[in-house]
């Protein structure tokens, strides 16, 4: 018999985890490994809940490996460092993201997209360089790579920026990327979730005008008042579309259920770039006239590599950018997976790992 999560390494590490498709999070006691030279580790203080993190506990993309402790928007305090790491001290504020390691080497990762890279590891459920499992931030300690370590700069309050390492990146790597960040753009924003709030403040940082395009009329108020959109669209509402047609330089789509796509490629002008980054479970219909007819362009976009993840997080300290979160203790973990099925939350769960999270 293999070792016990407990027993595989020698710092005692506890957390939550979903033991099965369930989907349900418990107490769970397992293992970090100790710091080695290049390592960095940190006390986790604040959590965020992303919406792959209900994808993965529940195994709806066939890659979860159980036992699981989901958690990829990790920020906190460094308690140790190793001999060769360069960049951080104890006592600095730093974070994780998605990632912790990749092979460092091949052309992605030689161009800071190590996100990309084939060999990368994600933060929880994959498979370590030691043929250990990764355990994520729904726990008390985090152990990384320096290169995969994020410094969290001091005007962002924590708890708010936590989400930023992922959903964060998740939004501004396009925006970027794409060309979307000059301004004067007119920019779409699908679905006004945890991604799509942080969108709508990127894309207005950078100058852009600002157009939510949702299911849900009675986040018209919310999109326009408080995050700042110039204007707001109700996605079924076939007038609305009309009237709007070929108007968006470009849409950045951040919805991870099942959707119609022609409504919305209508909306981009010819030579616009429609983006995706929700990541729905089922294929999603494309119609080949709606991108041949204006020469538009679909994308796909997931999260950025380390450097961008550092320019990111710089640029959203010096524009004032965070998550609006619900901070939550580590009990109400389970129900809060389930109101984010329901959408019930404005607009991400962060937890309170270090005053909640108790062996």
């Amino acid at each position: 018999m293999g070792k016990s999560p407990a027993e595989e390494h020698h710092n005692k590490a506890f957390g939550w985890a979903a033991s099965d498709t369930s989907g349900l999070l418990s107490p769970f006691h397992f293992s970090r490994r100790e710091t080695g030279e290049n390592d960095v580790a940190f006390k986790v203080l604040y959590c965020g809940i992303c919406h792959s993190d209900l994808h993965m506990v529940k195994n709806e993309w066939g890659t979860t490996i159980y036992p699981i402790v989901p958690g990829h928007e990790i920020v906190g305090e460094v308690t140790e460092v190793g001999s060769k790491v360069k960049n951080f001290k104890v006592g600095d504020k730093v974070g994780v993201g998605c990632m912790v390691q990749s092979c460092r080497s091949c052309d992605n990762c030689s161009n800071d997209l190590e996100n990309y890279c084939p060999k990368m590891i994600l933060t929880y459920s994959a498979k370590n360089t030691d043929g250990t499992i990764t355990y994520g931030g729904y726990s008390d300690c985090m152990v990384a790579d320096e290169h995969f370590i994020v410094r969290i700069p001091d005007g962002i309050p924590l708890h708010a920026g936590a989400p930023l390492l992922c959903a964060g990146i998740t939004v501004y790597s396009p925006l970027r990327y794409f060309g979307l960040d000059k301004p004067g753009m007119h920019i779409g924003v699908v679905g006004l979730g945890g991604l799509g709030h942080v969108a709508v403040k990127f894309a207005k940082a950078f100058g852009a005008m600002v157009t939510v395009i949702s299911t849900s009329p009675n986040k018209k108020q919310e999109a326009i008042e408080h995050l700042g959109a110039d204007s707001f669209l109700v996605s079924r509402d076939q007038e609305q579309l009309q009237a709007a047609r070929g108007t968006l330089d470009g849409i950045i789509d951040t919805v991870s259920a099942a959707h119609p796509l022609l409504p919305l490629l209508s909306l981009v002008k010819p030579h616009g770039k429609f983006v995706m980054v929700g990541a729905p479970e089922k294929p999603l219909e494309l119609p080949a006239f709606a991108l041949i007819g204006g020469r538009k362009t679909m994308a796909g976009s997931c999260i950025g590599g380390m450097k961008e993840t550092q320019e990111m997080i710089d640029f959203a300290a010096k524009h004032n950018i965070t998550a609006d979160v619900e901070v939550i203790p580590m009990a109400d973990v389970n129900k809060a997976m389930e109101r984010m099925l329901k959408q019930d939350v404005k607009y991400r769960f962060v937890i309170d790992i270090a005053n909640s999270l108790k062996p």
